[in-house]
């Protein structure tokens, strides 16, 4: 018998001993989308299979249950016949025993895949488990940051700040910032934050600042209750919050409740001396926080488009509410009339005359912002905001010039309330125009005080702490128009 050609087809019909030469005889039409199968006679189920593509594999074919089984063994070019003859009598055995291989391949590529996703898993844990109070802090700020004010917002960036950065001032001849409170914590990782590092943490800040150590310590309780919140950092939190031990708070001490406030005989030599700063925008602002008893942000953040002149009434940023509308009153009416309309902020920053900014140094140049040695030449500057930044400094030296202990601004607002006093204004009406939250159930749910109704009250406190002042102030006309500059 002649040896066949490698032109000549295979009997597709008969069960064949396979060879390489017989392999590669094998073809397929490929006009059509088809395959074709050569069966073997020396493995049971063993067939090589060739596409209309030119492809050519080993597959098993039997049957389990009277349905048919077919799996891919492998590639011919990557299986020699004898180890695809060795797999399909290995499948055979499987069929023998009732077990379909194509569920152990599925098995195994599930376990597979498993492991592939539980290594995965196990990766990502490590990473979190390695992450810092720090990074993780940083997503903290930005992920709560819409739900916060402004200060509440820079509060989270400022005290978790490093120190080293050059300073001129506040540092007591060092040159450099110190490290803020909650920075010794922010390179530790989350899982070693537990209640014995932070109870030490806050034996050694209350030592030398307190107050600060106070705040951080309650936005460290936050942060911490936001942790346990989030699945992929429970694993790695205690299971009661590491800041809210008692230790920790009893190491911070109790924050004293404030007193400074001005006294009505006080009055006099304030008013003197605040309206005698040389910056009458600082001078009216400190007279408007304290006749209004307005927040000090709430006061600096005010607009122009926040002041009705028809209506007589001051739209302020309330923290606990959005809005508060509380009543113009005369004076504060005229004080604001006198302010310049430079932007669009109520208290914008102080224009100063300058020759050359470039050339003059931080004292000449704080000595032109008061107003001192300026020259011919209009130079505009501004503070970054466009607003006043540093009212206090200025209410300081009013402070001393008119021979009065510190107060802080917030102690003006304190001042208004204790003021109030004196006249014994309904405790409702004081507490609606300064923005404090109703306590009872009736002041909350059914007494509602239009704006006229605080008025009357409102122009009353007024015009007693003006007399109380000795401010001689006559009232203008209801209809009078404001009147301003635009220096």
């Amino acid at each position: 018998m002649s040896r066949p050609k490698k032109t000549d087809p295979v009997n597709l019909a008969e069960r064949v001993n396979l060879t390489n030469g017989i392999i590669e005889r094998l073809t397929c039409r490929t006009d059509v989308k088809a395959q074709a199968f050569l069966r073997d006679s020396e493995a049971p189920g063993l067939r090589v299979r060739v596409t209309n593509t030119g492809a050519k594999s080993f597959v098993f074919e039997s049957k389990l249950n009277r349905d048919t089984v077919r799996i891919t063994i492998g590639d011919v070019k990557s299986w020699t016949i004898d180890q695809a003859r060795s797999e399909a009598r290995r499948l055979a055995v499987m069929l023998d025993a009732g077990v379909d291989p194509r569920e152990q391949v599925r098995q195994q590529l599930a376990d597979r895949l498993a492991k592939k996703e539980a290594a995965a898993a196990q990766e990502e844990a490590d990473k979190v488990s390695a992450l810092t109070v720090g990074e993780i802090w940083s997503v903290y700020v930005e992920v709560r940051r819409a739900h916060w004010g402004d200060l509440h917002y820079k509060d989270h960036l400022r005290l978790a700040r490093p120190g080293g950065a050059k300073a001129i001032r506040g540092t007591h001849g060092r040159g450099v910032t110190i490290d803020m409170p909650l920075y010794p914590l922010m390179n530790k990782t989350l899982r070693d934050l537990d209640a014995s590092t932070v109870e030490a943490w806050a034996a050694e800040q209350a030592k030398t600042r307190p107050t600060s150590a106070r705040l951080a310590w309650r936005l460290l309780k936050v942060f911490l209750n936001w942790c346990a919140e989030q699945p992929q950092y429970t694993h790695l939190m205690p299971a009661r919050n590491a800041a809210g031990t008692r230790k920790s708070r009893e190491a911070l001490g109790r924050a004293k409740p404030k007193t400074g406030a001005l006294l009505r005989e006080q009055l006099p030599a304030w008013f003197a001396a605040v309206r005698g700063l040389r910056n009458p925008t600082v001078a009216a602002y400190l007279q408007i926080m304290l006749l209004t008893g307005a927040r000090p942000t709430e006061t600096l953040m005010m607009r122009w488009e926040d002041i009705n002149f028809r209506w007589r009434s001051i739209t302020l940023r309330d923290k606990v509410e959005g809005d508060r509308v509380i009543p113009l009153t005369p004076f504060v009416h005229q004080l604001i009339s006198t302010l310049p309309r430079r932007n669009g902020w109520v208290f914008a920053s102080t224009r100063y005359l300058a020759a050359d900014p470039k050339n003059i140094k931080r004292r000449e140049r704080r000595a032109l912002a008061q107003g001192k040695n300026a020259t011919a030449e209009m130079i505009v500057q501004t503070s970054a905001s466009g607003h006043i930044t540093d009212p206090g400094s200025s209410h300081a030296q009013a402070c001393r010039t008119a021979g009065i202990s510190h107060l802080s601004l917030h102690d003006l607002r304190r001042s208004f309330k204790s003021l109030t006093e004196w006249l014994e204004c309904p405790a409702g009406v004081v507490a609606q125009i300064m923005g404090h939250k109703p306590t009872a159930t009736a002041e909350k749910h059914y007494t509602v005080r239009p704006l006229d109704l605080l008025r009357i009250h409102h122009e009353r406190i007024e015009a007693w702490v003006l007399e109380q002042a000795g401010i001689s102030f006559e009232r203008p006309h209801a209809n009078a128009q404001p009147i301003h500059t635009t220096a």
